[in-house]
């Protein structure tokens, strides 16, 4: 009776001790994993953002069609442009006090624009790149996360404001993994975390090109 107390008492201690390994490496194997997914993720959505401020900058707002994106890539140029000051003179003004209309002494201040050359978008954002042509979907342990993107426009003091927002679904991103911290994770509310159930970058309810991430998915991508 003894011995079998002594055994059940150690297949005790096994157990606990089991479950409290699994309950300090299980996240941390999670958090090590989540990591390198939102990583994938996050770069995709940093493409989107630099390929959505480019189409901004030329047509003069945001899409919300991944075609129209990666047609715009292929298709569009930047204008390299030169902008020096300049002086001419003031006719009407010379003419009133009675002045020669071009040596008069009054001179109008502006600002001249010369476009010296063109460069495709494509060249300048992706170079040797073509991972601007599946800005969709992300590439994650094989799977293919899907991203979603809206675009247009709200109103901030009486102006209409260009924006735009992608997102990717972390059910979608931590496909595979423990059910329970995922829902865990979905609910952080955290300055070092990913908070709420999307990765995103832009917004469509806000003036905010900025993504939702830590800064530490910004300096592991500039390494």
């Amino acid at each position: 009776m003894k011995l079998l107390i002594q055994l059940v008492l150690w297949i005790i201690i096994i157990f606990l001790g089991y479950k409290l390994f699994n309950s300090v490496y299980e996240p941390s194997k999670f958090n090590e994993e989540k990591q390198k997914r939102y990583a994938k993720v996050i770069d995709v959505l940093k493409d989107i953002r630099t390929a959505e401020l480019a189409y901004l900058e030329i047509e003069g707002r945001f899409t919300g069609s991944f075609d129209s994106l990666t047609k715009f890539i292929d298709t569009a140029q930047f204008a390299i442009t030169q902008r020096r000051d300049t002086s001419y003179a003031d006719v009407e003004r010379n003419r009133a006090f009675g002045l020669d209309p071009q040596t008069g002494g009054y001179y109008i201040e502006d600002v001249v624009i010369d476009t010296l050359s063109f460069v495709p978008v494509k060249d300048s954002l992706f170079k040797n790149s073509e991972q601007y042509k599946n800005l969709s979907q992300a590439t994650v342990k094989g799977n293919e996360v899907n991203i979603s993107l809206e675009a247009g426009f709200i109103l901030r003091n009486d102006n209409q404001i260009a924006v735009f927002e992608a997102k990717a679904s972390k059910d979608e991103i931590l496909k595979g993994l423990n059910r329970d911290l995922i829902i865990q994770e979905k609910q952080t509310v955290s300055v070092d975390g990913v908070n709420g159930s999307h990765i995103i970058v832009g917004s469509m309810t806000d003036v905010n090109t900025n993504g939702n991430w830590p800064k530490q998915y910004d300096k592991a991508g500039e390494q």
